[in-house]
């Protein structure tokens, strides 16, 4: 680490050593009206990074009431679409003007290694908000004609949904929180935002560049605490009218409950499982590496990552020891070393969580090709490890285990589009899907019979704010991004009026 990085990394401990870190409600940062507390690690060494405010069902109601006030009275409801186009244009440059402090927080925070940070997170973020911007003022209704007898002049408005309660997770909470209050605030709406209590401090960070972005008081609150108790009081609460959730399959199924409260609106993206399919004809040079990268990125803690490889036998051998190459050559380290691939998971439950799976796997008879331990030393390290002879009905095929643990299983050249479709869906989840092959009708005639909400063919572009991003089954509802996104945050409401 270079004397500048390592003098930054200091300063920012510094900071968060002073007092608790506090949540905004209203304009004003706060503590939490219990005074409770928890803390936050960073998984590269265990250290503690923060103490960090932990809200209660009262600061709930706090910043629940005061993204009402401010969606129902003050300057939000009043402004014009080019206004808040500019207002997140604002925040998109300021974002970009601290992009190495927010890529430094994130890196200590998450366990994302520093150049993953910068690229992602920060530059994702502007990208979500630069995006996002352009649809404030692209937001439109209908007129229609109507069969009633007499002449009418009707017509559709779109309006923005209300308060609107987002929960984002830990393994990318900066550019996720980003990319759920861009088109909400671009619609109109107003938000209280938890993160992940793992990682909450670059969403802090956020709201003091919100503030000076100029987005009024009370348009954004930011609530840091548990799960069980802030997000929960969240999900439930009968002033907020839509919950945006990123995270578990387990959670997203507590959160329909909660919702039936008011029966507020209900978006979520879950958990996924996905496969990837390679083929005698692909392109092995770009088909390998992006299945490697596919599942050991972020340490394989991606919902999309392409946790199941489904290999042509004709080249899985060469195929599989490519991946195992990859598997052993990436630089798994510390997360300020520029050279690092793979920082650790994100917390040692989750350490204990990954391990567990490759043990389940062992057990009910997968082979390791590579991989499989903790990494020895300090961190929530495991390396990169490929399961081989996997089965559809063991728990690491069925089950998001969400580290960098790739199951493989061969099919037979005879094997027709429909069966490996079947391989494709054989699991609860349906959030993304990967194709190799030079056939471009077979890639196409799979690519529809794919119960995915995203089909990638000989490669992918990752995530842009333009590409509708959900999936199908037990991977959620609703889509993020696109246009899809935009009018999530709305409503529409028919209006009808008899001309004479």
């Amino acid at each position: 680490m270079n004397e500048d990085l390592n003098s930054r990394v200091e300063a920012l401990k510094a900071q968060w050593s002073k007092a608790p870190a506090k949540m905004l409600i209203g304009g004003e940062w706060r503590e939490s009206q219990s005074g409770e507390t928890f803390t936050t690690e960073n998984p590269a060494d265990g250290t503690i990074l923060s103490e960090v405010a932990a809200a209660g069902q009262a600061d709930i109601d706090a910043a629940v009431a005061a993204a009402r006030k401010a969606f129902e009275t003050g300057p939000w409801p009043q402004m014009k679409p080019d206004q808040r186009a500019k207002l997140l244009l604002n925040l998109a440059d300021l974002m970009e003007k601290h992009g190495d402090e927010l890529a430094l927080i994130e890196t200590l925070d998450v366990g994302r290694p520093i150049q993953f940070s910068r690229m992602i997170d920060v530059g994702g973020s502007v990208g979500q908000l630069r995006y996002n911007a352009g649809w404030a003022t692209k937001i439109t209704g209908e007129t229609h004609e109507v069969s009633a007898p007499g002449e009418w002049l009707s017509y559709v408005l779109r309006e923005p949904i209300g308060v609107c309660a987002q929960i984002v997770p830990w393994n990318f909470p900066l550019v996720m929180a980003v990319g759920k209050l861009a088109p909400a605030l671009a619609a109109g709406c107003t938000i209280v935002l938890k993160p992940a209590e793992q990682t909450p401090l670059s969403t802090l960070r956020l709201g003091q560049l919100i503030q000076e972005a100029g987005i009024p008081e009370g348009v954004v609150n930011i609530v840091t605490g548990l799960g069980r108790t802030a997000g929960a009081a969240l999900a439930s609460h009968m002033d907020v009218d839509k919950v945006a959730f990123t995270g578990s399959t387990a959670t997203g199924r507590a959160i329909i409950d909660a919702s039936k409260t008011n029966f507020k609106r209900v978006q979520l993206e879950l958990g996924g499982k996905s496969p990837t399919f390679i083929f005698a004809d692909a392109d092995l040079a770009k088909a390998i590496p992006a299945a490697a990268m596919g599942i050991f990125f972020n340490a394989g803690q991606v919902c999309a990552a392409g946790s199941r490889l489904f290999v042509a036998e004709e080249v899985a051998d060469q195929v599989l020891e490519g991946i195992a190459g990859m598997a052993k050559a990436l630089k798994v380290g510390h997360t300020l070393d520029p050279d690092t691939v793979i920082g650790p998971l994100v917390s040692e439950s989750q350490l204990d969580r990954v391990t567990g799976y490759i043990q389940s796997g062992q057990a009910e008879g997968a082979d390791v090709l590579v991989g499989g331990q903790r990494k020895d030393g300090e961190g929530w390290y495991v390396e990169p490890t490929v399961l081989v002879e996997t089965e559809a009905s063991m728990k690491v095929r069925k089950e998001e285990i969400f580290g960098p643990v790739l199951c493989a299983a061969r099919f037979k050249a005879e094997e027709d589009v429909e069966r490996l479709a079947a391989y494709g869906n054989e699991t609860e989840f349906g959030l993304a899907a990967s194709i190799y092959t030079s056939d471009i009708t077979k890639a196409h005639k799979l690519a529809r019979r794919l119960k995915a909400g995203s089909v990638r063919i000989n490669g992918s572009p990752g995530v842009d704010p333009a590409l509708p991003l959900g999936g199908y089954k037990a991977s959620g509802w609703g889509r993020e991004n696109g246009k899809a996104g935009i009018e999530a945050y709305t409503e529409l409401k028919s209006v009808t009026v008899g001309l004479g």
